[in-house]
Parts: C-alpha cells; structure tokens; sequence
C-alpha cells in the first residue's frame, strides 16, 4: 500500500504557513473518522530551538491543537543546526508518521532543509581547519571578497548564494576544497526522494510587509527582550546558529542600551522583511511549487492540490 501523502507547506514568513498546516492536519482528521489525519514535521531552522519561542512566533502547545509537532525544541541555543542530521532525523519522523498511517505535513521557510527532507541531496563532511581557514578569510576580508572568490570557483554556486551569507559561502568553498569538485555538483536539482506535494503562501508586498511590521510590535509585547535575557543566560551568544535568529539581536540592543525599544522593533521589521524576500527568491526557484494566495477559500484549495 502506498505511504499517506506528504504536503509541504512552504514560503515566507508571516504569510500564515502554520495556521493552513494546522487547518489541514484537522480536515484530514475528520475525512479520517475523527482520528487525526496528520502530523506536522518543522522545517524552520530557527524554531528548532528550546527557550527561542516569541522570537520565532513557535506555537505553543496549547494552540497546537492536540496534532503532533516534530523537530521542535530539539536544539539548545548553544547548539550549531546540521542540514544533515536534520535530512536524517526529520526523514526518520516522516516514515514513523506514515507508518501509523498518517499524512505528513512539512511547514516551515528554510529552504535548504525543505529541500534536504523532500530532495536527492547529499552532504559531503565537514574539517574545521578548512572551515577555520575560509572564516578567517571572510573575517578579514569580508564576505563580498570571499563571495567573488566562490565565483571564480564556481559561478553556479555563486549565482545561487546571497553575498551577505557568510555561513553558505564558506560552506561551498570548504566543500570545494574537500571534494574537488564545485558546490553546486552537490546542489538539490528538484528529483524527489520523496515525492511530495507542495504549496507556497505569498503575499503582496505591501500586505506583507503589514503582517511582519505588526509580528515585530506583538513580539516585543509578549515579553521577547525577557526571553532574551534567559536565552543569553543559557549562552544564546555562543550559538553558530541559533544567535542569528531575527529578533534575538535587536532585542539585546534594546537590552544594553544601544537602541531604543522602538528603534528595536523597526530594526527587527526590516530585517524580517529582508529575511522575506530572500526566502520568496528562494522557493520561486522551484517549479514544483503551486502558489497560493491567502483568503477565504485557501483551505477549500489547499486540500483540492493535497488531494
């Protein structure tokens, strides 16, 4: 018999992904008799971390409503996030799911760890002196020098990485060095390891934008600068990842005295929007994507595409 479908539920933040996911986990329930019909798997890099709850606007348990959640709260903050090991264990979360007959929902905006659940995607190994080497390299020179040497190595590659991303640079040069063949040899070329169906929510920029300007405001208000401070306590500034998370920086300004709480949130608004932008250019790569705008009838045509 043929494993349950996997849906994926795609896009920028703030466009409504964890509402739909929810939505659709429910309406499969009740197709399925009132069992639930689906469980959820994460694919957002930064809500895999315990403590990091505002920041990441991570549903609490209470508004969950009773569907499984997996790949959340896996991570402490001083902990670095490995697209690899999540490939491994949020594959190992699909199988279990299916294997109790349910339908998985993948929901979430990082696109390299959608691609690696969902695609035929390896991942060479890692040397920390090589790595060393290239931070060093961007540390000293920047990462818009480092970036033109990823192009001179492999212009494919440097096509697809933003010039700001230092991490994703001297990801592709260290790979580079190790294997001897470019990066992009080891890109994600749309081949499913998992087949799966796809939707992306998209907004115009303007109601966008409206969405994530008032996210930022809520954040502060729920109490993101007293979450920080915990998070910093437990060594959120050590954390490769983790202190990346939009939010958490300006929240520490406001914290030290650097900013005002305002200044704060204008900040964390313009960097989420950046963070939009980059995550649209992202998933519009794929053709596989069906595109889905918000209103009234979503769900009607989001479980129509999953059926």
């Amino acid at each position: 018999m043929a494993d349950p479908p996997l849906i994926a539920v795609v896009g920028p933040t703030a466009t409504g992904k964890s509402d739909l996911a929810l939505d659709l986990a429910e309406l499969l329930g009740s197709e399925a008799g009132g069992e639930t019909g689906a469980e959820i798997v994460n694919a957002d890099a930064m809500q895999f971390y315990r403590g990091m709850d505002i920041g990441t606007a991570k549903l609490p348990p209470a508004e969950r409503r009773g569907i499984a959640h997996h790949q959340l709260d896996v991570l402490e903050v001083t902990e670095e996030a490995n697209v690899a090991h999540y490939q491994q264990q949020a594959r190992a979360d699909v199988a279990a799911i299916h294997a109790r007959g349910r339908a998985a929902i993948v929901v979430g905006g990082s696109g390299l760890y959608v691609r690696a659940l969902l695609d035929r995607i390896e991942f060479p190994g890692t040397d920390p002196q090589v790595r060393a080497a290239w931070e060093r390299r961007a540390a000293d020179e920047g990462p818009g020098m480092l970036h033109q040497e990823l192009a001179r190595q492999d212009p494919e590659a440097a096509s697809r990485i933003d010039r700001a991303n230092t991490r994703r640079i001297v990801r592709a040069l260290e790979v580079i060095e190790l294997t001897g063949r470019p990066y992009s040899a080891n890109l994600p070329d749309h081949t499913y390891e998992i087949p799966a169906v796809q939707m992306g929510l998209d907004l115009p920029d303007d109601d966008l934008d409206r969405r994530i300007a008032a996210r930022a405001r809520r954040m502060f208000a729920d109490g993101l600068a007293a979450e920080t401070e915990l998070l910093l306590e437990e060594g959120l500034q050590q954390g490769r990842t983790a202190s990346r998370a939009v939010g958490y920086a300006q929240a520490i300004a406001w914290i030290r005295g650097e900013c005002t709480e305002a200044e704060a949130i204008e900040s964390t608004a313009v960097a989420t929007r950046q963070l939009a932008r980059r995550q649209r250019k992202w998933f519009r790569r794929d053709p596989r994507l069906t595109w889905l705008a918000p209103g009234p009838d979503l769900l009607d045509r989001a479980r129509r595409l999953s059926a």
